[in-house]
């Protein structure tokens, strides 16, 4: 979910997990999580979700056999976590939750196998500050998995649903910000520029991803589970390969510490 200075998410809890259950939000989470479970591999990993909402990624990380500490600053929001967390008793040993700000996150360095914030970023003045406090908690050979606004596309899902002037004045400005799902304003950042990131914090970049290409604009979109598989296989081919990733409404950056010896 989100985290932002001055925002409790909870009030949009109910619109935030309708988007989640649809198809939009299902691709989503669907894409990000096979990829940060691809990475991590069948050893159980100790696993930290960063705005972690209300436990979308906490359950089915753990769900996966991982160790799971959840941090989330709206408290709302975590005890929505905490309720799915109960309801399935097979991870709830495994699963951790903290009310927590990105800023302020209490752990020692390296202390996790992988580190991921996913849909918070974009609510944040700048990705700088929160990148580096991330990166710092990621152990040698884990991963930092980014999920945000891809700056590249900013003005696409406006032209695609016809709204044109709105597109136009995105695309002539170059942008950075516009409104999201949940009707607040979001900021964009560019693929090079996390990665960037990822490298001033000892990180190396892996191939990031494009999420949401082909139907980012369907936002009342409400497949079939035959047409949900299908979309999401076709999502999953383009996420990784240009020109399509360019064009997908969230960048997820995936960077990885290199094991010592």
């Amino acid at each position: 979910m989100t985290t932002t200075p001055s925002s409790d998410f909870a009030t949009v809890g109910t619109g935030y997990a309708a988007y989640s259950s649809g198809g939009r939000g299902r691709l989503r989470h669907d894409i990000t999580a096979r990829r940060v479970l691809a990475e991590l591999g069948e050893r159980p990993a100790r696993v930290l979700d960063v705005g972690c909402g209300d436990g979308e990624m906490v359950l089915r990380l753990a769900a996966a056999g991982h160790h799971v500490t959840g941090v989330e600053k709206s408290s709302g929001m975590l005890t929505s976590a905490a309720d799915r967390v109960a309801a399935d008793p097979d991870i709830a040993e495994r699963v951790t939750l903290a009310e927590g700000d990105i800023y302020n996150l209490p752990f020692e360095d390296g202390a996790f196998d992988a580190v991921v914030c996913h849909g918070v970023v974009m609510y944040l003045p700048d990705s700088v500050a929160p990148l580096a406090h991330l990166a710092r908690l990621v152990a040698d050979g884990g991963v930092l998995s980014v999920l945000t606004k891809n700056q590249l596309a900013v003005g696409v899902r406006e032209a695609l649903s016809g709204n044109y002037a709105s597109a136009r004045a995105q695309i002539e400005s170059g942008q950075a910000a516009s409104v999201g799902n949940l009707d607040i304003t979001t900021r964009g950042d560019t693929p090079e520029h996390l990665d960037d990131l990822a490298r001033v914090n000892g990180l190396t970049p892996l191939p990031w991803q494009g999420v949401r290409i082909f139907h980012d604009h369907r936002t009342d979109w409400k497949p079939t589970e035959e047409e949900y598989q299908e979309a999401l296989e076709t999502e999953w081919a383009a996420s990784s390969r240009s020109p399509y990733r360019e064009l997908g409404r969230l960048v997820h950056a995936v960077a990885r510490r290199e094991a010592t010896s």
